[in-house]
């Protein structure tokens, strides 16, 4: 049951993501790209501080590659 509700989630997210990608620069799109990935890692590793340590760890690495 958590499965199906955090692939649905994911989904959802990601369909209204794609429409406001279109003026989001590369940048943005590193973080939330970011911060998504990390956000799952986390969520498969611990519990609700490992979601939020990945997202946020997750952000910051996106931001930081997608400006190189």
């Amino acid at each position: 049951m958590k499965t199906k509700f955090i692939a649905a989630v994911v989904t959802s997210i990601s369909l209204l993501g794609l429409g406001g990608c279109a003026t989001m620069d590369r940048t943005t799109v590193g973080t939330v790209g970011g911060a998504v990935v990390g956000g799952l890692v986390g969520s498969a590793v611990g519990g609700t501080g490992a979601t939020i340590l990945g997202a946020g760890a997750g952000a910051y690495l996106g931001n930081q590659a997608a400006k190189r």
